[in-house]
């Protein structure tokens, strides 16, 4: 028996629940898989998985394996990639998740990196943060961008390198578009920013609990006339539509070539929410890793952030 084949194995069926997909996902039949699962209990003298006409979760001890094996696979990364790499050439991949209104930040920052460190291959994935906190806790992502202020539910497993602060804008679109790009004007209030028909993000995402606290705390109910988990789609069909958005500066700042638009910041109240980067506290960090928390923690690249995430001032 391959014992760091099988865990992969293992960690594949966790990820997608079934048999058949997590066999495609590895590359081998599906009762190659099932062998090989098999093979693991023999091995260990436990049942593993709770075996139906369909996958029925793991057992007890399942769950325990799963936590080895997917440290197993993480060490077995991080061995590959100190192997591959010297002290100032970081080579390997890294998985970057970040929360919807945080990707700009995410691309810009996995840019940077892959500038500086060219053996680094980054992967910027988008997620929720009930999808970011689990990747982060089961280790199939090495950095996560999203909101810190979630992180007492993670029992002490993170820990958060700070980023930026949102602000939030109300994003609609200009009497009569702008000479050269989209420009900032005048604030408004979130009571005023209720009487407009809104292009909001879906509620399983963050961002839109802050939103609707932001307008509950000032009395209003809003019910969103288009929702959607796609930043594009909220700046497009503000373009395109009769709708406007709330966004954070973030996503404003990704579309300033629309002069279409205007964004207007929102106060009373003004709501203002820390953004970081989370990464699991209890293991070793690869090359790719460490070339990544320092570049998160470098004075040059957190005005740069601050620059396209906040107050969005001239460029």
């Amino acid at each position: 028996m391959n014992l760091l084949a099988s865990m992969k194995y293992l960690v594949a069926l966790n990820e997608h629940r079934h048999f058949a997909r997590a066999a495609e996902a590895c590359h081998i039949t599906q009762p190659a898989l099932s062998n090989a699962l098999r093979a693991l209990e023999e091995e260990f003298g436990v049942v593993i998985v709770h075996r139906g006409r369909t996958f029925a979760g793991l057992t007890h001890e399942g769950e325990q394996v799963l936590s080895a094996a997917q440290r197993m696979l993480h060490e077995h990364m991080v061995l590959q990639q100190t192997l591959k790499s010297t002290a100032d050439r970081p080579a390997g991949g890294l998985t970057i998740g970040a929360v919807p209104t945080a990707m700009p930040i995410a691309a810009r920052f996995a840019a940077m990196l892959q500038a500086q460190h060219p053996g680094i291959l980054p992967v910027v994935l988008s997620l929720s943060s009930l999808e970011l906190e689990k990747r982060l806790d089961n280790l199939s992502i090495d950095l996560g961008l999203g909101y810190t202020e979630r992180m007492d539910a993670s029992a002490g497993k993170l820990k958060a390198m700070p980023q930026y602060v949102e602000h939030y804008f109300l994003l609609r679109r200009a009497a009569v578009p702008h000479a050269v790009e989209l420009q900032v004007g005048a604030p408004v209030t979130w009571q005023e920013a209720a009487g407009h028909a809104l292009c909001l993000l879906t509620p399983d995402m963050h961002n839109r609990t802050i939103v609707n606290a932001a307008f509950a705390s000032v009395g209003c109910h809003v019910q969103a006339h288009i929702e959607t988990n796609s930043i594009l789609t909220m700046a497009l069909s503000v373009v395109e539509g009769q709708v406007c958005s709330v966004m954070p500066g973030a996503l404003v700042a990704a579309v300033r070539g629309y002069r279409e638009l205007e964004a207007l910041p929102l106060d009373s109240p003004q709501v203002l929410t820390p953004i970081g980067f989370m990464s699991h506290a209890q293991v070793r960090p690869s090359r790719a890793m460490a070339a990544a928390q320092a570049l998160a923690q470098d004075s040059a690249w957190l005005r740069h952030a601050a620059t396209y995430s906040g107050l969005l001032l001239p460029f």
